[in-house]
């Protein structure tokens, strides 16, 4: 058997977010809830996947008010259209936080 790209997170609650980022942006922001219900985040970091993933992550954590270490990309490493999963947070804060701060 291989090894899993993710484990598992010990029973810890948290919110899953799907995420269409779009990178080398004037800014870090939040640019809207999409029609099907992704966020677009757009970020000042190149298309470079890791740095990309890492912003993305720095940036969430930021605006979540979560440590980076609880925010982990889980699919779509090495494309735009991401989920993310948030642990210790419920959907419903997740959700509240990213309206406040839409752009």
């Amino acid at each position: 058997m291989s090894d899993p790209k993710h484990s598992f997170h010990g029973g810890k609650k948290g919110a899953a977010i799907a995420v269409r980022v779009i990178p080398r942006a004037s800014r870090n922001e939040i640019a809207e809830i999409m029609s099907d219900g992704a966020v677009k985040i757009r970020l000042k970091s190149p298309a470079d996947d890791k740095r990309l993933n890492a912003s993305l992550v720095d940036f969430l954590a930021g605006i979540l008010g979560v440590a980076s270490t609880n925010v982990e990309v889980i699919a779509g490493e090495t494309s735009h259209s991401k989920l993310v999963t948030v642990l210790d947070l419920d959907s419903g804060t997740a959700q509240e936080r990213i309206i406040q701060n839409i752009s």
